[in-house]
């Protein structure tokens, strides 16, 4: 067994914490809740559902297929079959009141050598499912959360040994402390008030500057900082989804990525006018690029975010991108997504928005959200909209 019985109850315990935290409105008996995993974390869905229905909930549980089947799946499937969306999908999407998923892949790179053009297309299919759960999310409807589960893939592909790999989970997520949920409130509160002086800035453009990143990112107009929403476990980081268009620079992803089956290491993106114009890797450069073609909104940033390493515990590579861009290590991390937006770093009720609002102001729309880690010691610097120039992370630590 990767974790003990107790470390399993403390981990449902904390997921559940994540998922009210979560979610704006109040979960009431009789909502429903999704519960994804991949099959080697089925010890703790068992965990959660007898959790769930303690609290008058209905869990409705979804297994995820083997790397074998998703590997077959784009490698055999016609067009229509990388399209075909189940009936009543949508219907339970649009019913549904929160989300868990329980990921733990048995394979990082079983999809090497697919084209990426038809694991996009697959994405694209599915992202109407993914614009009805956010919508209800703006509502106050929904609540999601997501944590990862050890495998021994993960571990060889971090270079960690099964015990190494789970210690570090355990230390991430606090399960080594007596009441887990009571250092997650506290930290909740901590950073509550590093938010607070951020969304007091008046900013107009973010200049982050590293060894292999100088970048302008701008905030747009009615933004505010969230972070620590209970969204992923581990999750130490702030973010907002920054207006696309003021985007400018280089910027450096030392941390390597795997993505949808691939591996990628070292990439440089050259911004201009708000799009990627050059994008470079050392490894998986083509896959890189067709991943930022997969639609329009590919090449532009939906996610700017930063780490406190005062807060985050995790200090090793860990193959997995939740945990690899809550980083704390000696000086934190940031890292943007190229791809789709957050709504909810809107500063009113987001439930309001709609397309045209969000294209005026820059949010952006895309099936992808690609996250990439830089974890260089790095300084940045916000330009105030009164000329002022003020640095609000220097070394891995808000400046607060």
């Amino acid at each position: 067994m990767v974790f003990t019985e107790t470390q399993l109850d403390k981990y449902a315990d904390v997921l559940l914490w994540g998922l009210r935290s979560a979610r704006d409105g109040r979960y009431r008996k009789g909502d429903i809740i999704l519960v994804q995993c991949d099959l080697p974390a089925l010890s703790l869905a068992e965990v959660l559902h007898e959790k769930l229905l303690g609290l008058g909930l209905n869990p409705v549980t979804r297994i995820g297929g083997s790397f074998r089947m998703e590997r077959n799946f784009f490698r055999k499937s016609s067009l229509n079959q990388l399209v075909f969306v189940p009936p009543g999908e949508k219907e339970l999407y649009g019913s549904l009141n929160g989300r868990i998923y329980l990921h733990a892949p048995e394979s990082l790179t079983h999809l090497q050598g697919i084209d990426p053009k038809k694991i996009g297309k697959t994405l694209v299919a599915r992202k109407h499912l993914r614009d009805i759960t956010e919508k209800r999310d703006e509502k106050g409807e929904y609540g999601w959360t997501l944590c990862m589960f050890p495998t021994p893939e993960l571990a060889r592909q971090a270079r960690l040994s099964m015990t190494q790999y789970t210690r570090q989970v355990v230390k991430a997520c606090y399960l080594d402390k007596q009441d887990p949920v009571r250092e997650w409130k506290r930290i909740y509160r901590e950073v509550g008030a590093i938010k607070d002086w951020l969304n007091g800035l008046k900013v107009k453009a973010f200049h982050i500057e590293s060894a292999g990143t100088d970048l302008i990112i701008t905030p747009g107009e009615r933004r505010r900082w969230l972070g620590i929403s209970g969204h992923n476990i581990p999750s130490f980081e702030m973010f907002l989804s920054p207006d696309w268009r003021g985007t400018e620079g280089v910027y450096y992803a030392d941390k390597p990525s795997f993505r949808s089956g691939n591996y990628v290491e070292k990439v440089r993106m050259t911004f201009r006018k708000g799009s990627v114009v050059k994008i470079e890797a050392k490894k998986g450069e083509a896959f890189a690029r067709k991943q930022i073609a997969m639609d329009k909104g590919a090449k532009r940033v939906g996610e700017f975010s930063l780490t406190d390493r005062r807060f985050s515990r995790i200090d090793r590579f860990m193959a997995n991108t939740l945990f690899d861009e809550n980083f704390g290590g000696r000086y934190g991390n940031c890292h943007i997504a190229v791809g789709a937006s957050y709504s909810d770093t809107y500063d009113g009720d987001a439930g309001r928005l709609t397309k045209a609002m969000k294209d005026k102001m820059g949010f952006n729309d895309s099936a992808l959200h690609w996250d990439l880690v830089n974890t260089e010691n790095k300084t940045v610097t916000a330009h105030l909209k009164t000329g002022e120039k003020i640095v609000i992370y220097d070394k891995g630590i808000f400046t607060y």
